[in-house]
């Protein structure tokens, strides 16, 4: 699985991105409003104090693998904390329409390739995001609540669906998982390949889009 941007332990100071430090602020401002300490979320989440403070300093950048933890941790969902980067966030009260432009949108490591939000920063009832990548090993099966929709735009993928078996995808193919069942793909031949995934808010119906 992805490693963290600066490793636990490091001592780097320089904030890598807007986007990092938005990061950052938020995963602060849900901690403090759960009344935990930095100590208490690394013992929730296994992840180190240092590496934790860096990372809501906006010194580094989490993995979706530790995001995940963190997000779990504070009762939320480690794409709405991705979201949380977006310069341009929604209110959870504004339901005008949302237009994401090609070039614009969220993006961070996700599982072992990268993920680009395909809505503007907020809570909405569901997530979609656009998933790029050309791993052949598919690591750690992931495993949530939601519900989860994918389409193949392009390339060819395993989907490894655990119990339920291994499924080839070509383009305009698609799947859709129950909550709890595990999941993980990878490329069959290093071939780049590309993703629309839409998983089911934690949220439920609560958000403004």
């Amino acid at each position: 699985m992805p490693t963290d941007l600066i490793e636990p332990g490091s001592t780097n100071t320089r904030v890598v991105d807007e986007q990092a430090l938005r990061t950052g602020e938020h995963i602060r401002a849900l901690r403090r409003s759960h009344g935990q300490t930095l100590v208490q979320l690394a013992e929730r989440t296994g992840l180190s104090h240092p590496f934790l403070s860096q990372l809501e300093r906006g010194h580094s950048r989490a993995s979706m693998v530790s995001l995940e933890k963190i997000a779990i941790a504070l009762g939320t969902s480690q794409v709405e904390l991705l979201a949380a980067g977006d310069a341009q966030h929604r209110e959870p009260d504004d339901r005008s329409p949302d237009v994401l432009r090609a070039a614009d949108g969220a993006r961070g490591p996700f599982s072992k390739g990268e993920a680009r939000l395909l809505v503007h920063g907020g809570r909405h009832a569901f997530e979609p995001l656009e998933f790029t990548g050309m791993n052949t090993d598919p690591g750690e099966y992931y495993e949530h609540r939601e519900d989860e929709f994918l389409y193949v735009l392009s390339g060819s993928l395993l989907l490894d669906l655990g119990s339920s078996g291994v499924q080839h995808l070509e383009p305009g193919d698609s799947a859709y998982y129950r909550g709890g069942t595990p999941h993980r793909w990878c490329s069959p031949d290093g071939g780049r390949f590309q993703l629309v995934v839409v998983k089911q808010s934690p949220f439920g119906g609560e958000g403004g889009a």
